[in-house]
């Protein structure tokens, strides 16, 4: 079946850097596509960034342009999401997504474009 395991995340002031990484374990588990989402009190869940493995193709939310990145290791099946000048507003649970298949919706910052999901890990950034 596979699963994600993230790891990373915790607590830092604004203007400080965090990062976050996960791992999709599982052999037949192949994804196409692996990002970032997060959700705060009361908000839904919103795109942060992805990346297509194998392909390398980038995708950020503008209000993350500049001051996250996202990278992968195709042979770990692992994303990496590299947060830096971080304000309060990035407080939030982040999630790890996958897609296993293209993005044949047209869209790559839908829930419905992924297909498994992580636990979750806590970002708190205090003022």
């Amino acid at each position: 079946q596979g699963q994600l395991v993230e790891s990373g995340g915790g607590s830092v002031q604004t203007g400080g850097s965090l990062s976050l990484s996960c791992a999709a374990s599982g052999r037949a588990f192949i994804p196409y596509a692996m990002g970032w989402f997060r959700q705060a009190p009361g908000k839904e869940r919103e795109f942060v960034a992805a990346v297509t493995l194998n392909g390398g193709s980038k995708f950020y939310a503008d209000s993350v342009k500049g001051r996250f990145s996202i990278s992968s290791d195709d042979a770990k099946k692992t994303v990496y999401l590299q947060m830096s000048s971080l304000i309060p507003e990035d407080a939030a649970v982040y999630y790890c997504a996958v897609s296993l298949t293209p993005f044949y919706r047209g869209t790559h910052d839908q829930t419905a474009d992924y297909d498994r999901w992580g636990q979750g890990t806590q970002v708190n950034v205090s003022a």
